[in-house]
């Protein structure tokens, strides 16, 4: 019977679950198709959860087909629609409000929601520039029909034999029905007689009436006037954070649903439309009921801390480069000091071992007297060369031996046997002086094997190289001719590439006035020799060497200029050809030495290797004297170094390092004492041993340096040749036409005075100082030009009286042109100087000179290793600029604390313009400074590109850091949504874009009107950017202008951040800038864009124009 019972209560279970079951999916089958639940007990605590989720679920279908339909009009403020829509009206985690409300309107909540042609209706009053609170008429609500549903706050139901589609886009239905107050959570337009779901973030509680002001609090709307029974209903409108603040859920609360309402606690901070409190920094205070977290115990952090940054910096910015000197210093000083004393014991060798070579010749002639009766047949001189020159190196008398360095191969005619060659192989396997393994062959490479590669093996080569020098120097001395001779044709003697320049009638004109600079100058200089161009000021003398050297520009050239024979530009000689300007050009934030030694890497051979580069640094510090301030800063104007006499020896010593075969100078001696001046000659004549073409600018020199030079050229007043030739025979020539020097006078202070026509020639001379470059060319069978030739008839007739006039017929008349046929000519000769500047630096030619440098990458690294060092030294500079940075970031960051609105757009405007100023001003410092430096490099070889990245490379530190210092303050100061990451790559590449643009103003304008337009510029176009709502030529314009482009990308970034409540805000704030939510990386694109474009602009400029 038990289990007959349970059997049967088991089947009984089944059947009863299965009934109910059956119920259940009826009752959601019907709930479905119907939108009135007022047919079911919605008071039923049982039933109401699934109504309410049966609602929930027909409001989702609703703000689907919403979202799919507004959306195709907010794509410019909305990314992902699905998503968007969630974060706005995904009430699933609390539906008390919707129970609340089915309880409310008796079950008919679904016939008064709003359709989707009525929500659709409502959005759309935004895109045409309502706000929300004025709705144009519409079937419901218009002129003739205005029911209770129509006021704000309050809505009214569908008929019950019209039920309402909710997904219907097109057609507003009847609603005018049981008109009543809006639930809470819901909002009800004035104008329309449905409601609409509160998106999240939003507080949306029935309204309360004030008796005072009759204004339905929490709202602004007030009752309609004439009914009685009409009350304050619920919220009436969801607009922009403007029009409908009450809205929003307040700051320092947060609402985790539309109809709930909490203060934020203590540690966490609420921003406004918050649906949840978020958690403050640790060491932040946040008090109850707090916006925003309280950063400044941060800020307070990353001042100090930057701020102790920059004095480590400002303080210890140079004892890094100091430290590393000064262990170079030791390491070159304990290598001078050992090669000194090698070279002691060397001469004490060589002075043993002669002394052995002579005891041993003394015994062998002693028994060659004895044993033998046959005499020597040697000549005398050649014993008496053998006797003091058999151990010695060939070499001249005054070079400091630029040969091989193999000292053990010197050269002797070791004529004696026996005991005189045991000594020699002795001497050989004994020699103290042995460093073999780093000797130089003839053309400067150290040998094959094991190479020096610490600094100490480099210096302890290159200072027994030099040691090894002054010793020949020494022994050339005593040299006879025969020694001479022998020295000079020895192979192993190393010579530069001889460059012969010849030049005939060259004349110079400068364009667009016909004036003449040079006028038929005929004649050569030669290799070996070093030749003084002289004259009175005004004679040419500059544009002289000038043409020599292919840097005359604005002129009209006539004339040959060949080199060694062929008619080729000097040009294609630039890597060998030296030119030392008038000016000092030189780094004054380097030493004397980093100023030689990146010369030297830059246009010495690329095969040659460390070492003997080194030992040609050495060599010119040797050379000019330069020892004592090596390490000493050049100095600038601001900052003092060396004297003005030592930096005029660094100028020249940049040419001196290159080995050059032709040497240009522009007056070396300018600025220099007698002694100064006399140890420069001595050195470039020891430039000219070996075969260099020296030519040089002089004023009126000492009588010791005029005896130095082997040639003179001297000018006179107009170009014209006066004399060419040997120094030695100047005085001999004018002395033929009767221009004596008198006693104690310096010949060419005398010959200068003559042309300059304060020193009048004798009377019984006959001779005009204006006749003399006439005199010459008739000398020299030159041609002489039609204005000469009257003068030239009356020399050759000497019955003539002289005549003291010009000696230049004069013109027929003056061609005397109107203001405009001149400023035309003005305009044609400007454009003929930069068509010829820019032809000049483009116009490739054939490199003749057989001298490879470091190509585009060694030469980036070299000019990367200048910089940094350079820029190591200005760390004050950058410390400063970074403490304003700081100090922008800390004030525009307060100022910038305004409502969430304009989702800072305010700041970011702000920080556009001051970051722009800032940035632009510091990069002006990077090409305005060194220009000059710049134009003798490229002129010499040097790669502009490896020089422009270089500059742009070490550039990219500030460009990296310069973000961060200025958002350590702005950031924490306003607190935006965006994160710092965001923030920091907008900031990135705004600093990017505007240095580029700092480079082109550098490098096109002056630096006065660079910082005008530095200032000028970014003010502008931000007020262009900005101000583009009633213009659409402004539009236009300002999507050119990169303020526009970094704004928007600023905001954007913010604003995608805010969601939920402030929906509409958002896309109000983006339409009306129109900004679109999808560019940001179009902005950053463009940003980038725009510093690579001005960046191409500053370096095209750079290498074609050549300011004044």
């Amino acid at each position: 019977m038990l289990k007959m019972g349970l059997k049967k209560l088991k089947i009984c279970s089944l059947w009863s679950v299965s009934i109910w079951g059956f119920v259940v999916l009826s009752l959601l089958v019907n709930m479905v198709q119907c939108q009135n639940f007022n047919d079911y007990e919605v008071n039923n605590q049982d039933v109401l959860p699934l109504v309410t989720t049966l609602v929930n679920s027909r409001l989702s279908n609703l703000t689907t087909v919403l979202s799919k339909d507004i959306s195709e009009q907010a794509s410019f403020c909305i990314k992902d629609p699905e998503a968007e829509w969630n974060k706005a009206f995904n009430f699933s985690s609390n539906l008390d409000f919707l129970a609340s409300c089915i309880e409310k309107t008796q079950g008919s909540i679904m016939q008064r929601v709003c359709t989707a042609a009525e929500a659709i209706f409502y959005f759309d009053a935004f895109f045409k520039g309502s706000n929300g609170n004025t709705l144009k008429p519409n079937r419901n609500c218009n002129l003739t029909s205005w029911v209770s549903g129509c006021e704000p706050g309050w809505a009214c139901r569908t008929p019950s034999n019209e039920p309402a589609d909710l997904e219907n886009s097109q057609v507003i239905p009847s609603r005018t029905n049981a008109c009543q107050p809006c639930c809470e959570g819901f909002f009800c337009p004035r104008g329309l007689t449905c409601m609409i779901p509160c998106p999240l973030g939003s507080h949306c509680p029935v309204a309360k009436l004030n008796d005072q002001t009759g204004i339905c609090e929490p709202y602004s709307y007030q009752l309609p006037p004439g009914k009685q029974n009409h009350t304050c209903g619920g919220a009436n409108v969801w607009a922009d954070i403007r029009s409908s603040g009450e809205v929003f859920c307040s700051a320092g609360s947060y609402c985790p649903t539309t109809v709930q309402k909490e203060p934020c606690s203590k540690g966490h901070y609420c921003r406004t439309g918050s649906t949840s409190e978020k958690r403050c920094f640790k060491l932040t205070s946040c008090n109850s009921s707090t916006s925003t977290q309280d950063l400044h115990a941060y800020g307070i952090m990353l001042i100090v801390a930057t701020v102790t940054l920059l004095l480590i910096i400002y303080n210890c910015s140079d004892q890094v480069l100091t430290t590393r000197e000064r262990r170079l210093a030791k390491a070159r000083e304990a290598a001078a000091r050992s090669a000194r004393e090698t070279a002691k014991a060397r001469k004490r060798w060589i002075a043993a071992k002669n002394a052995a070579k002579k005891h041993a010749s003394e015994l062998q002639s002693h028994i060659s007297q004895k044993f033998s009766f046959k005499k020597s047949t040697k000549d005398p001189e050649e014993l008496k060369i053998l006797d003091r020159t058999r151990f010695e190196e060939d070499e001249d008398l005054y070079a400091p031996v630029y040969t091989s360095a193999s000292s053990e191969s010197l050269s002797s005619s070791a004529a004696s046997k026996g005991q005189m060659h045991e000594i020699e192989d002795d001497i050989e396997k004994h020699d103290i002086f042995d460093v073999s393994s780093h000797d130089r062959k003839s053309k400067g490479h150290t040998t094959k094997g094991k190479q020096p590669h610490t600094n100490s093996q480099i210096f302890k080569y290159a200072y027994a190289e030099l040691e090894k020098e002054k010793a020949k120097q020494e022994e050339n001395k005593n040299l006879t001719f025969s020694g001479v001779v022998s020295m000079a044709t020895n192979p192993e003697t190393r010579k530069r590439p001889l460059i012969e320049v010849s030049f005939k009638d060259l004349t110079l004109t400068l364009k667009g006035k016909d004036k003449h600079l040079l006028r038929c100058v005929t004649g050569k200089i030669k290799p070996g020799r070093i030749t003084a161009v002289m004259g009175p000021s005004g004679a040419g003398k500059t544009t002289f060497i000038s043409a020599l050297a292919g840097k005359a520009m604005g002129c009209k050239m006539t004339g040959l200029i060949l080199i060694n024979g062929k008619n080729e530009s000097i040009r294609s000689y630039r890597k060998i050809i030296g030119y030392v300007p008038q000016d000092d050009i030189v780094h004054g934030n380097l030493t004397v030495e980093e100023n030689l030694w990146f010369n030297a890497k830059c246009r010495l051979p690329a095969h040659l290797s460390k070492p003997d580069k080194v030992l040609v640094v050495e060599r010119v510090i040797e050379a000019l004297g330069l020892q004592m301030v090596r390490d000493s800063l050049v100095g600038t104007v601001e900052k003092r170094g060396i004297s003005g006499g030592q930096r005029k020896r660094v100028n020249v010593g940049l040419e001196m390092v290159m080995e050059p075969s032709l040497l240009i100078l522009d007056e070396p001696t300018s600025g220099l004492d007698s002694a100064s001046s006399l140890q420069l000659l001595r050195a470039l004549r020891h430039e000219a041993l070996e075969g260099v073409n020296i030519c040089m600018v002089l004023h009126q020199p000492s009588y010791s340096l005029f005896q130095m030079f082997d040639d003179l050229v001297l000018l006179a007043k107009g170009g014209f040749t006066v004399y060419h030739g040997s120094a030695k025979k100047a005085e001999q020539y004018f002395a033929g036409l009767g221009i004596h020097v008198p006693d104690r006078v310096n010949p060419p202070d005398h010959f200068i005075d003559i042309l300059e026509g304060i020193v009048k020639p004798s009377q019984s001379s006959g001779v005009n100082y204006k006749e003399l470059p006439v005199r010459w060319m008739l000398h020299n069978g030159y041609p002489v030009p039609p204005e000469l030739q009257q003068t030239a008839a009356r020399i050759s007739m000497p019955s003539a009286s002289p005549d003291l006039s010009d000696g230049i017929s004069p013109h027929a008349g003056i061609d005397e042109r109107s203001f405009a046929g001149e400023l035309w000519q003005d305009v044609r000769t400007t454009v003929e100087i930069h068509r010829d500047t820019i032809r000049h630096n483009f116009l490739k030619f054939k490199d003749l000179s057989s001298r490879r440098t470091p190509g585009v990458l060694w030469q980036y690294r070299y000019f990367l290793g200048r910089l940094g060092k350079q820029r190591m030294r200005e760390a004050k500079v950058q410390a400063t600029d970074y403490l304003i940075l700081l100090l922008a970031g800390a004030c525009l960051g307060t100022i910038g604390k305004t409502g969430e609105e304009n989702f800072g757009a305010i700041g970011y405007t702000y920080t556009i313009i001051a970051v722009s100023l800032l940035c632009k001003i510091a990069a002006l410092r990077s090409f305005s400074l060194d220009k000059l430096q710049y134009l003798r490099e490229r002129a010499s070889g040097m790669s502009s590109l490896a020089y422009f990245l270089a500059k742009d490379t070490i550039d990219h530190f500030n460009t990296v850091i310069k973000p961060l210092v200025y958002l350590s303050m702005f950031f924490f100061f306003t607190n935006p949504r965006s994160s710092f990451a965001e923030n920091y790559v907008v900031l990135l590449c705004l600093v990017y874009c505007v240095t580029g643009i700092g480079y082109a103003f550098a490098i096109f304008f002056h630096p006065g009107s660079a910082q005008l337009w530095s200032v000028l510029v970014p003010v502008v176009l931000t007020l262009v950017a900005t101000r583009t709502q009633d213009n659409e030529v402004l539009k236009k314009i300002s999507n050119l202008c990169y303020p526009k482009w970094a704004l928007e990308a600023f905001v954007i970034a913010n604003a995608e951040k805010y969601y939920g409540v402030w929906l509409i805000t958002r896309c109000g704030a983006l339409m009306k800038s129109d900004y679109n939510l999808h560019e940001w990386t179009l902005c950053i694109g463009i940003l980038i864009l725009t510093g690579i474009i001005s960046r191409l602009i500053a370096f095209f400029g750079m290498i074609t124009f050549r300011k004044k």
